[in-house]
């Protein structure tokens, strides 16, 4: 699947910011580009808000139903709205509210020993039972690949060593990651192309 370009990544952030305002606000959903191109792409996605260094919400989508422009507005009204780990985000926090897009790549079942840390990100299935961590939560907590194996197991309510048992489905996936922040830190004058890439 191709990547996006730092203009398309402005405009998923540019989208995924006015759907969060819009979303606490309580005024209508936004619209987002036609649906063309890169944007019209059905893509797994999950959208997160951080406010003041702290994780603020953050919820998407594995299985791409819908095109990436829509998954990315409606995931952020969700994280913003609907986190049940978070109350709602108020507007007055909303200066302080940092928005970080992943753009997942299709599923691919994985073996425990080819997790690869900072790479890949895990979905974890048994029965009715799912959990899934994206592959920057390895890194900032700093995990290891059995570790890491046990809190995906975890996120989906079973045993940490569940990741073990035959019945357990555990597949990996990559993610394009891009935030406002690299945005705000970009050296002046950087050229477009080779600023603010993951």
């Amino acid at each position: 699947m191709p990547s996006l370009s730092e203009a398309d990544r402005r405009v998923l952030l540019d989208l995924a910011r006015r759907a969060v305002v819009a979303a606490v606000s309580l005024q209508k959903p936004v619209e987002g580009p036609l649906p063309s191109g890169i944007f019209a792409e059905k893509r797994g996605v999950f959208v997160t808000l951080h406010a003041r260094g702290r994780l603020r919400g953050c919820i998407g989508v594995v299985e791409a139903f819908e095109p990436l422009a829509e998954a990315v507005a409606r995931s952020a009204s969700s994280a913003a709205l609907h986190d049940p780990r978070f109350s709602p985000v108020r507007v007055e926090e909303l200066p302080d509210v940092q928005i970080e897009i992943s753009v997942l790549s299709l599923l691919e079942a994985i073996r425990p020993e080819d997790v690869e840390i900072g790479k890949h990100g895990l979905l974890i299935i048994q029965g009715s039972k799912r959990g899934l961590l994206l592959p920057q939560v390895a890194t900032e907590h700093k995990l290891g690949r059995e570790r890491f194996l046990e809190e995906t197991c975890r996120k989906a309510g079973l045993g940490a060593q569940a990741w073990q048992e035959p019945v357990t489905e555990i597949f990996g996936f990559t993610c394009e990651v891009f935030s406002e922040e690299e945005r705000l830190v970009e050296p002046p004058f950087a050229h477009p192309e080779t600023s603010g890439t993951v």
